[in-house]
């Protein structure tokens, strides 16, 4: 019986050495060399100072900041251990009444802009960390922004510009902006 079994045992200590040891040290490796700012978290400082991450959303609340799309994830918002959409069907109460709530939050922040409000600022991503907004959603908000810091709105506009991500090949995507990039660009204005 130990003869047949010593080979299974064998079998199981090579592969968990490979897999377990070697193959994430050799991806790691890789990554480090090749891409370390997306290996490392893709980490925004200020002054040295670690302020958040390019790939997570967090949350402003104060007007005088762009506001990023809603957070699904519990028990906080923006909480990168919980990811997860809110799994609500379009006819569930708790989504009409959350992105209710949002718009009522967006009018009563700026109750001069009788545009429409864009879909993303009302509607959480699937994945609830969503760290970007489109560039429909950031021009909406550049009034109040402006407004609330003193600044001409076509400023911020180019602000917006000057910070918006293209679509990949300028086929695949949206132009969207980072709503961390642009608040930390907006503080430095």
């Amino acid at each position: 019986m130990f003869a047949s079994l010593r080979p299974a045992l064998l079998v199981f200590a090579l592969l968990t050495v490979i897999t377990g040891v070697v193959y994430p040290l050799a991806v790691t490796g890789v990554a480090q060399a090749l891409f370390p700012q997306q290996a490392n978290g893709s980490i925004v400082t200020v002054k040295g100072t670690a302020v958040g991450s390019a790939l997570i959303g967090q949350q402003f609340t104060s007007p005088r900041y762009f506001w990023g799309r809603l957070s699904a994830t519990g028990p906080y918002p923006y909480n990168a251990a919980s990811s997860s959409g809110s799994n609500f069907g379009p006819l569930n109460t708790a989504l009409t009444d959350a992105a209710k709530a949002r718009i009522q939050a967006l009018k009563a922040a700026d109750p001069g802009n009788d545009a429409p409000v864009p879909i993303d600022l009302i509607t959480a991503s699937g994945s609830g960390l969503d760290p970007e907004i489109s560039l429909a959603s950031a021009y909406y908000q550049a009034p109040r922004v402006a407004k609330l810091r003193g600044l001409e709105v076509e400023r911020v506009r180019a602000l917006i510009d000057s910070h918006a991500s293209r679509p990949w090949i300028r086929v695949f995507g949206e132009p969207r902006v980072n709503v961390l990039t642009l608040n930390l660009a907006l503080d430095n204005f």
